[in-house]
């Protein structure tokens, strides 16, 4: 009894401290704009501090390893993309450092100010006073394809400016220049654009050709809230696809565009896998197997996704694993593997995503957690980038 007694005043001073925490990071932009940068101190932290001591097996492995994470929030925060961070999680050093050949970079446009993991309307919004607190353009204040199109522009100068150091992948051409630069042994990192949600697109889908001629090869159907093209995990409604919605899907497919069904409702999920010709991939997730909360994936989702050749990439996040060690992500993963085949497990860890995870510098431990787990070096190479790289090379379109 007092075992019980203790673990749960353990958890609940570990969640009031959490809650404490993010509610001064968002308090900071909603009282003191100028703080944006200490509010990203405060919601972007690393769980474990440097350095990253892996055995020599794990080393050896992990450097022979294609590594690809499909999720960051990283262009939403005021920091140099090529310079090494002090705080915040991606970087193009740290990158680096963590042996990552891909990187896919969500692009955030809408935020609710006070976010629970149920019941959200998108208002007020937190990405509206992070933007003006940051001195965005004018534009960027009012509108949300407009925040999305200049988060895209930023990554384009940081890419003339790293001297061949980035790559924007948008085409099979892009994926095998850079498959072919890394096995020469540069160390080029590829990036794609990842939209998060599709409110972005302002309710109009010739926002998504113009997001596309910007380098978009990733579409999310919805974030924290309903929208008028699909259902949210964590909206009020949480309905399937609307009438909009199914155009989405269609024409993002069409085009060569991936859907990712990370935050979406159930409906929407099932709507999607039904009239989905291509496979899907859920960037950043957890399963109910392992995690029984809103935004996790159910064995019935997990079948229909596999099902169709898609993907499903674990987050390292409390939200998606239920724990805070790498462990937690590995039990995630093997729930996966034993349900619906290794080939179907990614990673998504969700860095800059006002999270508290191991940083790419420590994904060695990573590498090492999946080994002591006992998934074969085959199976590692295929969770940590393989199974993207399958995907993609369904998926992207030509040139």
């Amino acid at each position: 009894m007092l075992y019980w007694l203790g673990d749960r005043l353990r958890r609940l001073r570990e969640t009031s401290l959490r809650t404490i925490t993010r509610i001064a990071g968002l308090l900071f932009l909603l009282i003191l704009p100028g703080c944006a940068s200490l509010a990203d101190r405060l919601l972007n932290r690393t769980l474990l501090p440097p350095p990253y001591a892996a055995g020599p097996e794990a080393e050896k492995l992990h450097r022979s390893l294609f590594v690809a994470d499909l999720h960051a929030d990283t262009l939403l925060w005021n920091r140099d993309l090529l310079e090494h961070g002090s705080h915040g999680h991606v970087d193009l050093p740290r990158l680096r450092e963590g042996h990552i050949g891909l990187q896919i970079l969500s692009v955030v446009t809408q935020f609710p100010l006070f976010p629970s993991l149920n019941n959200n309307s998108g208002r007020p919004d937190a990405i509206t006073r992070l933007v003006k607190a940051q001195h965005w353009p004018a534009e960027t204040h009012s509108s949300r394809v407009a925040r999305a199109l200049y988060q895209a522009e930023r990554l384009r100068d940081w890419i003339r400016a790293s001297g061949g150091s980035l790559r924007l992948v948008k085409s099979q051409r892009d994926l095998a220049e850079l498959l072919k630069e890394r096995a020469a042994g540069k160390p080029e990192i590829g990036v794609m654009l990842l939209l998060e949600g599709s409110h972005a697109l302002e309710g109009d889908l010739t926002n998504l050709d113009r997001l596309y001629g910007q380098g978009f090869r990733i579409v999310g159907l919805a974030h924290f809230f309903d929208n008028a093209m699909s259902g949210s995990a964590h909206g009020k409604k949480k309905g399937g696809l609307t009438g909009l919605g199914r155009q989405l899907v269609e024409r993002a497919q069409a085009s060569g565009m991936l859907v990712d069904l990370a935050h979406a409702s159930l409906p929407a999920i099932d709507d999607t896998l039904e009239i989905s010709k291509r496979p899907v991939i859920v960037s950043h997730t957890g399963v109910q197997g392992t995690c029984d909360t809103v935004r996790n994936l159910s064995d019935q989702h997990l079948r229909r996704i596999a099902a169709g050749g898609g993907i499903i990439g674990i987050g390292l996040f409390q939200y998606a694993t239920c724990g805070k060690t790498l462990e937690d992500t590995v039990k995630a993963m093997r729930y996966v593997a034993d349900l619906v085949g290794t080939q179907h497990v990614a990673l998504g860890s969700d860095w800059d995503g006002s999270t508290t995870v191991a940083g790419p510098s420590g994904l060695v431990l990573l590498t090492e957690a999946l080994m002591k787990a006992n998934f074969s070096f085959e199976e590692i190479a295929a969770i940590m980038g393989g199974n993207m790289l399958r995907v993609l090379h369904q998926t992207l379109p030509e040139q």
